[in-house]
């Protein structure tokens, strides 16, 4: 495994990972997340959907996709207004830190987070595959770390639970990989996110901005 990779995967990369929770702050004080079970389908349904839309978007920028494209794609695939906020100000953070890593191909200052990913990965070195995989591991260790903050569960055990999606995150950045054109890319949905960020959003007190 490259070491870039597990640089860029690594969350205390100074792209703001950390102030997001991946749509679980929202989930949480929903009821939907209690604990070791409910985090466990949580992380699963997250990876199937919002995870491979990502994995996949960050494989085509990474593969030198028209940025401008795949942003506007991005965008059409994420209906809440939170998320859409979100996403740009995690993209902004990433290309940021990537300048400051490597040269950037592109010379935009915004884009969505998946998009950036794959600007900073093909800038980096990396395959496609391997943008993917990080984006994939990315849209589950967010929300693994913030609910050991928000419901003070184990970090072992929580950690053991993303170990355990280690072949999933492998399978769904092969498949990510694969898409070969902009018509191919997934468009997972996730209901339940869209509808939590919008709630999330309007809280005047929360521990994470997403």
């Amino acid at each position: 495994m490259s070491t870039t990779l597990l640089l860029l995967a690594d969350g205390r990369f100074p792209a703001g990972g950390h102030a997001h929770s991946g749509g679980l702050e929202a989930a949480v004080t929903a009821g939907r997340v209690r604990d070791l079970e409910t985090l466990a389908a949580f992380l699963d349904g997250r990876l199937a959907t919002a995870g491979l839309v990502a994995a996949a978007f960050a494989a085509a920028a990474c593969r030198g996709g028209d940025t401008s494209t795949l942003d506007s794609e991005m965008d059409a695939r994420t209906p809440s207004p939170a998320l859409r906020k979100a996403s740009r100000a995690q993209g902004r953070a990433l290309l940021r830190a990537g300048r400051t890593l490597w040269t950037l191909s592109t010379v935009e200052r915004e884009l969505h987070h998946p998009v950036a990913l794959g600007v900073v990965a093909a800038a980096a070195g990396l395959a496609p595959e391997e943008a993917a995989l990080t984006a994939a591991y990315g849209t589950v260790t967010g929300p693994a770390s913030a609910a050991v903050r928000l419901l003070g569960l184990d970090p072992y055990a929580t950690h053991a639970l993303v170990a355990r999606l280690a072949r999933d995150c492998d399978a769904v950045a092969r498949r990510a990989a694969r898409v070969a054109t902009v018509d191919e890319l997934p468009a997972c949905s996730a209901p339940l996110l869209d509808i939590g960020a919008e709630a999330h959003a309007s809280w005047e007190v929360r521990l994470f901005a997403s």
